[in-house]
């Protein structure tokens, strides 16, 4: 299928990669993106601030909550990411953007008619599918508008809507909420609820923004690195094949085909991980959580199997390369933190400091997307400022997401007093944020143009199904299991489970040790590489 090109996309396929310079129509693509990337944020995690109503209404427990706020939409964000990473590949990304948004609103606004844990976790579930086009398409698309020395910043511009869409959703969530309560305390039309109420009002713009979206051009794929790519012929195909390496039980047939030894390996796979999801739910009681986590990995594993057989190039330099693998899995428990941090600091503002709803959503939700959005931006900035310097000069910024954190979230998540809780919850989310940038931008020089969609796939599962899967999780786990019994009923020990986030520190710093080591090595044989 051909491709249409971008303003001054001839110039880019003739310049030489080093001069190549944006141009003020990729100013705006980026600009459309970061607006689809703060909805996208909302949708996800409008459920935070609405977290307590639900628990109530609907007789959920901490580590139930946790569940809907991570493992029920990441293991499906994270999962469909990767086929749908690959056609980012090989298909019109622009096209492939709209559709997925269009899903994801739709499932959103469908949270809203939700009636028990079941029906919304597949709500959450269908949100995950959607919003998994979204950041293989924007990276991918970023990477063909942006050069290489402008690629950590506008990566990190667009991330900034991580942060304002996130911060947003609290306000918005709690307006909603509390205004429809009051206007229909015995339950509105069709007998719908605040927070019901509020997934309908959020999802059903999204639908409008997909047209927008669709609107945009599609760009020469690597022309902007001087290095033009075609798109597949039959990009449907492929995805297809991606989809049935992943989905099971057609995973044991991709095994098969492959041959007697990949499906023992497969079934043996299955069975360990199986062993482990049972033990884990007879050890926690928590069916959903370990059965989702079990599938999203087991998924991951026979997807990478496939990866290995029928493009052995991007395997190795993703799956093959130490350096990809540890600043992913690095900046993955940095995401873990922020992520728990981000479901779990309103409802901990609410239940222990016994802050008003409003109050805490527009504060914390200001704090939010004012550390996030700084801290992305300032972080990506300096990120490639240490890049210009020394080839792994961008992991010491996500090293610093690591390390910086950690006394702000142990002096807000311990004191009584509003003022200091608020200001250590933004000093914890612009550290944090400081990392996004250079992670993302590392994984992107590690790989050749045409892998960047599935390389884009491949790190963010760092970021769901470690930190997006296990954050929100372990927290509200942790704190089931150190709360008490009141009235018969249990209440959990929110500030343990979000102090528990602090353990996740020394492992993260170790990863990413290695990985400023390897790193330059890895970027400098790309090409020997992925030739072997």
């Amino acid at each position: 299928m051909a491709e249409e090109t971008s303003h001054g996309g001839a110039a880019h396929e003739q310049a030489p990669a080093a001069a190549a310079s944006a141009s003020g129509y990729s100013w705006y693509v980026l600009s459309v993106l970061v607006v689809v990337y703060i909805l996208n944020f909302i949708d996800r995690q409008i459920i935070s601030i609405l977290a307590v109503d639900i628990k109530a209404d609907l007789g959920l427990k901490d580590g139930d909550m946790g569940f809907l706020g991570g493992a029920a939409f990441a293991v499906f964000y994270a999962l469909f990411g990767i086929p749908l990473g690959r056609l980012a590949d090989n298909w019109n990304r622009v096209k492939l953007l709209s559709i997925g948004l269009t899903l994801w609103s739709a499932m959103t606004a469908a949270s809203g008619f939700a009636y028990n844990q079941l029906t919304l976790t597949l709500a959450r579930m269908g949100v995950g599918v959607g919003e998994a086009t979204a950041s293989p398409t924007a990276y991918s698309l970023i990477s063909d508008y942006f050069p290489k020395r402008q690629k950590a910043t506008a990566l990190a511009i667009y991330s900034s809507g991580l942060y304002l869409g996130g911060g947003v959703s609290l306000f918005i969530g709690a307006l909603i909420l509390e205004g429809w309560n009051r206007a229909y305390p015995a339950g509105g039309p069709l007998g719908l609820v605040g927070w019901q109420a509020a997934f309908l009002a959020v999802g059903i713009p999204g639908l409008l923004l997909a047209l927008w979206v669709a609107s945009l051009r599609e760009p020469v794929r690597g022309a902007m690195d001087g290095a033009p790519a075609h798109s597949s012929p039959t990009p449907f195909r492929e995805f297809g094949k991606d989809l049935s390496m992943i989905v099971p039980p057609l995973t044991l047939y991709g095994a098969w085909q492959r041959g007697p030894a990949a499906l023992a390996i497969n079934i043996g796979f299955a069975a360990a991980v199986s062993a482990f999801a049972w033990w884990m739910i007879k050890l926690t009681g928590n069916l959903p959580q370990w059965s989702a986590v079990a599938l999203g990995y087991y998924a991951v594993f026979s997807w990478a199997c496939t990866l290995r057989a029928h493009d052995p190039a991007t395997f190795r330099l993703i799956w093959g390369t130490p350096a990809f693998i540890c600043t992913t899995l690095g900046y993955g428990l940095v995401s873990l933190a922020a992520y728990a941090l981000a479901f779990w600091s309103a409802p901990y503002a609410e239940a222990v400091l016994g802050l008003p709803k409003q109050e805490l959503a527009f504060i914390l939700g200001a704090n939010g997307a004012v550390s996030g959005f700084v801290g992305v931006i300032i972080g990506g900035r300096i990120a490639d400022a240490l890049r210009e310097k020394n080839p792994a000069g961008r992991i010491l910024m996500i090293i610093f997401g690591v390390v910086a954190p950690v006394v702000p979230i142990w002096i807000g998540y311990t004191t009584e007093d509003s003022t200091i809780f608020y200001t250590m919850n933004f000093l914890a989310g612009l550290f944090g944020a400081a990392a996004l940038g250079a992670a993302a931008a590392t994984t992107q020089d590690l790989v050749l143009p045409r892998m960047r969609g599935t390389a884009t796939a491949a790190f963010f599962l760092g970021t769901t199904l470690v930190g997006l899967s296990f954050g929100p999780y372990m927290v509200g786990q942790i704190s089931d299991l150190a709360g008490t019994i009141v009235d018969g009923k249990p209440v959990g020990d929110l500030r343990t489970g979000i102090l528990s986030l602090i353990g996740v520190a020394p492992i993260a710093l170790g990863l990413l040790i290695y990985a400023y080591r390897a790193v330059p090595q890895a970027e400098a044989t790309i090409e020997e590489r992925a030739r072997v």
